[in-house]
């Protein structure tokens, strides 16, 4: 979703991927950013909070009219209906990451 945005643009796509990782953790209720994550991608949590927030505040309010195909390409059960499930609430987001 963030290829049809410019404002991703500028990002670091290892950040933007860490971030995608960090948000997908939270959202399955998968546990935080390990020492492990953090020695391996050079990220700190902290560091991906604001991009955490700006990704979950993009899936809470993208219009449902933009990328039909991308949608439903990931409601497919292949890649296991990623693209149904529902955003996490921006405080419930701001709880967890403070917990990370």
């Amino acid at each position: 979703m963030t290829l049809q945005e410019y404002s991703y643009a500028r990002e670091r796509p290892s950040k933007l991927a860490a971030s995608c990782l960090l948000l997908a953790l939270l959202m399955k209720n998968l546990g935080g950013w390990t020492p492990t994550l953090e020695y391996y991608s050079g990220y700190c949590s902290q560091d991906l909070h604001p991009l955490v927030k700006r990704l979950n505040f993009l899936l809470t309010y993208q219009p449902r009219h933009k990328l039909t195909a991308v949608r439903r390409k990931y409601s497919h059960r292949v890649f296991f209906e990623v693209a149904k499930m529902t955003p996490i609430d921006m405080l419930k987001l701001e709880e967890k990451l403070k917990s990370c």
